[in-house]
């Protein structure tokens, strides 16, 4: 990840964020009730529930209820089942999310030349980025990409790919507008993770942490006219911890995917997260937006960075109100970091002009970005042209 005294002349800028998230909002105790609907009461249940009560989460923002058909069958959902409503509810999240962003960027989707998209939620052939780009009126030669096995990091890997492909247009004298769109729908697998926390009788945390939700980032090489940026885009990192394979993953199961996460990621994270050498400054001259993982992944970054909540105050008021939407997170966060309010709550009510984004996903990889705000007011987009309002 470059240093930001090392890092102009990139020409990469974030135009435009938007965030979608869908309009039901899951508290603490609606696990409980689809518990006590189709499970016996046993030790393994009763300690996820306890540990749900304290996840620092106030609520999950879903597709659906508690009463939805889907989580309601006598059994757990296929994975067919889950694409289904993936393509019926997820889709148009990520429109919605895609518009705001064309919109704050003042980008024409026909003016769009890539599309880079993630996912960990669903799997098909075409995947869920043909939809979107059909529904937006993307051009049939934008050219796309869409990531997979990335999981939670699949944001900032969406990010690095667009910045790459920006750089090979920079290169060639040709101007870049990459939509990059993560999409995820995780609360449809809640009957599947409790199935198997009932026959296994082991202590599965999934189904207290994740959420649904769809956000998207124009992202421009400089080449042409652009509106004034969100976010300069100065430099960024990937890598793997050894030997994580399977401390930390999402695999493929009859009835969706099944989480995999061991309790060493909390101190495996903690334990990369150094400034490489180079930098003048140190951790806390920086705002941070984390992935918000869970409670103890961010409070194991704090203290490995000697750092506070407040320079990661977006990821915990993300995560609190929320939830983990894997991928489509780290977005969120950084469109929530951006707001007013946000500033009050920085240190010594200072935002900082620099933000490192960070994320983890299945391996253990570690995505990182370097970001310069831009603290002039932009104007408002046209509200013609704003798509769907926020929920």
């Amino acid at each position: 990840m470059a240093a930001p005294q090392d890092s102009g002349g990139l020409g990469l800028a974030i135009l435009g964020l938007g965030t979608q998230y869908p309009p039901n909002a899951l508290p603490p105790s609606a696990l409980r009730i689809l518990c006590n609907k189709f499970y016996p009461d046993s030790p393994a249940l009763q300690k996820v529930l306890s540990i749900n009560d304290c996840t620092g989460i106030e609520a999950r923002s879903s597709i659906a209820t508690p009463d939805h058909p889907l989580v309601n069958q006598a059994k757990a959902p296929s994975i067919s089942d889950i694409h289904r409503i993936f393509v019926s509810d997820g889709v148009p999240l990520a429109v919605a999310a895609c518009r705001k962003a064309l919109a704050e960027a003042r980008v024409d989707p026909a003016q769009i030349t890539h599309m880079v998209a993630s996912t960990c939620t669903d799997s098909a052939h075409p995947g869920y980025d043909h939809l979107v780009a059909r529904e937006l009126g993307l051009g049939e030669t934008v050219e796309k990409v869409l990531l997979h096995g990335v999981g939670c990091s699949g944001g900032l890997a969406g990010l690095r790919t667009a910045a790459n492909l920006c750089l090979g247009h920079t290169q060639r004298g040709l101007r870049a507008r990459i939509l990059v769109v993560a999409l995820e729908v995780s609360t449809t697998l809640v009957r599947s993770e409790l199935d198997m926390i009932d026959a296994s009788q082991e202590t599965r945390i999934g189904v207290t942490l994740f959420s649904d939700c769809s956000s998207a980032i124009v992202l421009s090489n400089g080449i042409g006219e652009q509106a004034p940026p969100i976010y300069e885009l100065l430099g960024w990192q990937h890598r793997t911890i050894p030997d994580t394979e399977s401390d930390l993953g999402f695999d493929v199961d009859p009835l969706g995917w099944k989480l995999v996460l061991s309790p060493r990621v909390p101190q495996l994270t903690a334990g990369v997260l150094d400034f490489p050498p180079g930098y003048s400054s140190s951790p806390a001259d920086f705002d941070w937006a984390m992935h918000p993982g869970g409670l103890k992944i961010m409070t194991g970054a704090e203290k490995a960075l000697g750092i506070t909540a407040k320079h990661m105050r977006a990821s915990y008021d993300t995560y609190k109100n929320h939830g983990n939407s894997s991928s489509a997170t780290i977005f969120s966060v950084l469109d929530r970091l951006r707001q007013k309010d946000m500033d009050v709550g920085a240190p010594d009510e200072r935002p900082r002009d620099y933000v490192v984004g960070c994320a983890f996903g299945p391996g253990i990889t570690v995505e990182m970005c370097m970001l310069k705000r831009n603290m002039v007011e932009r104007p408002p987009p046209d509200p013609d042209e704003s798509g769907p309002p926020a929920t």
